[in-house]
């Protein structure tokens, strides 16, 4: 149905190879998942397939998509194009009423459908609602969606996995979240850039996530004790022919003129010691490579970093909570102490969002508490026209541009990505400046909104640990399950009459 044939992408900028030579094949029933650090190319790669003309602008492109059927395209961010759009315009063309099943399923009724809410003003969850439902009614073959499951209340996410495990069409996607992997994914296309990004490389198993990452860690272990093996053989055969060279020079040495045929020998001797030491050079050249993998890395937080339990780090009280004149939600109270990590989720639009801004707000002033904020959008708190340096090191003091490249050098940020602009960095990559300036300013209270949102299934597990292992107070706003249930001690529910504790009853993995 899809048909890539020696597809090669580059990055005009540097000229980095994001993809060389990659061919691959989606076929019917197919629930492809492309995983891969942060900044590899996956979502280019998408848009290459989708319409090569908007990756041609940034890339050169070579190789040929062939397809069959009608493809539609779910964009990791809303269009600009759109956003000013009203929802009545926005599906004025459709024949809804023939989708009331896809409409009912997603939450989203025709009164408001054709509203004059505009685009732009919707939660994240509703726009990707809304752009699922028009695309879905164009009827496609193929789907290719990119981070479809951001910004969605667990009951939408949870509705988005039973589609891509139960839809007709064959669906090349992108994700984030490990659950949805791990219960959806029939095919991983992994891309990795190895050797400090020199590299590209691509790798397809048609198996599930769980088994893909089995089999790796199974073969990279095997490689690697083949290749350590040839080296210690090596070593202990040089260090003998090393022994045997130098008992066969010293006798040269030695040997005196009166035994001419004695010298003969040696010098033949020499000849086949000195062919033996040929050979185990060649064979050395033919030697198994230690296995290159793409290691995810994130600078870690101190770990005298801590907040007492006795401490109030929030005593916050609201009526209502409104955006504009909208009234979200009411009677919302929130205590929170010392070294407490909470998580909160609620349906989209319920006003999640809004009441961190809020928060931030009663935050970020204090002087007994060092705050950080990692909002939904990052452009909230990131200048895109700044690189990366400027943006860490705000103070330009050379003692501050030196420690910021170099923590950037360890999370394996090339020189142009240090110095580029952070607009044109990938959402992960900025997700790890944000980190990366918590660390530095050395915050003790993190007001972090959808955190694990833009790390990929490599890296969410570190994020993890290092948000499990952090000494001060967390509070965040999240839809990632394995999140919610390795990270956060307390989960609250945000609804229309206040917050509510959780349990975790859909953390489990189903049998």
């Amino acid at each position: 149905m899809l048909e890539l044939n020696n597809v090669t992408i580059s990055l005009k900028k540097d000229g980095r190879n994001l993809v060389d030579k990659f061919s691959f094949t989606l076929k019917k029933r197919d629930r492809a998942v492309i995983i891969g650090e942060e900044g590899n190319g996956k979502s280019t790669l998408l848009k290459f397939i989708f319409n090569r003309d908007s990756a041609e602008e940034y890339c050169d492109c070579t190789g040929d998509i062939i397809t069959k059927g009608r493809m539609a395209y779910l964009p990791q961010m809303m269009d600009e194009s759109i956003r000013e759009c009203t929802l009545a315009e926005y599906f004025s063309d459709t024949e809804y009423y023939l989708y009331t099943d896809i409409l009912r399923r997603l939450d989203l009724s025709t009164e408001f459908l054709f509203s004059d809410q505009k685009l732009g003003t919707l939660s994240g969850g509703e726009k990707v609602k809304v752009q699922m439902a028009r695309m879905l009614m164009e009827d496609p073959d193929i789907l290719l969606l990119d981070e479809p499951t951001n910004d969605l209340d667990i009951a939408t996410l949870e509705w988005m996995e039973r589609f891509i495990a139960e839809s007709p069409q064959a669906i090349l996607y992108i994700s984030h979240d490990e659950t949805l992997i791990e219960r959806t994914a029939n095919v991983i296309i992994h891309m990795e850039q190895i050797i400090r990004k020199s590299k590209c490389r691509i790798s397809v198993a048609r198996c599930s996530y769980k088994e893909y990452l089995e089999h790796r860690r199974e073969t990279f272990d095997h490689q690697e004790q083949v290749a350590q093996k040839q080296r210690d053989d090596y070593d202990r055969q040089m260090e003998k022919w090393r022994r045997i060279y130098n008992r066969v020079d010293h006798e040269q040495q030695v040997i005196t003129r009166q035994d001419p045929g004695g010298a003969r020998l040696l010098k033949k001797k020499m000849h086949s010691v000195l062919s033996m030491g040929r050979r185990f050079e060649r064979e050395k050249q033919n030697f198994t490579d230690f296995p290159q993998e793409e290691e995810a890395i994130l600078a870690k937080f101190d770990s005298d970093i801590c907040l007492p339990a006795g401490k109030v780090v929030l005593n916050f009280s609201c009526d209502a909570l409104r955006l504009g004149e909208r009234v979200l939600a009411g009677n919302i109270n929130l205590h929170v102490s010392g070294g407490e990590h909470i998580g909160i989720t609620g349906k989209n639009g319920v006003g999640k969002s809004t009441l961190f801004s809020v928060l931030w707000e009663e935050l970020r002033d204090r002087r007994d508490i060092a705050a950080a904020y990692m909002p939904q959008y990052y452009a909230q708190v990131l200048d895109l026209e700044k690189t990366p340096i400027e943006f860490l090191a705000d103070r330009y003091t050379k003692e501050e541009m030196t420690r910021a490249r170099t923590y950037m050098g360890g999370m394996r940020f090339t020189h142009e990505e240090m110095t580029g602009k952070i607009g044109s960095l990938s959402g992960g990559q900025q997700a790890k400046i944000l980190f990366l300036d918590m660390v530095l300013k050395k915050a003790n209270v993190l007001l972090l909104d959808e955190p694990t949102r833009n790390f990929s299934p490599l890296s969410a597990p570190v994020v993890r640990k290092a948000l499990r292992e952090f000494g001060g107070t967390i509070i965040s706003i999240s839809h990632d399950r394995k999140y919610l249930s390795e990270v956060c001690g307390r989960v609250l529910e945000l609804k229309g009459d206040g917050l509510f504790k959780q349990e975790h009853p859909y953390l489990a993995d189903p049998e």
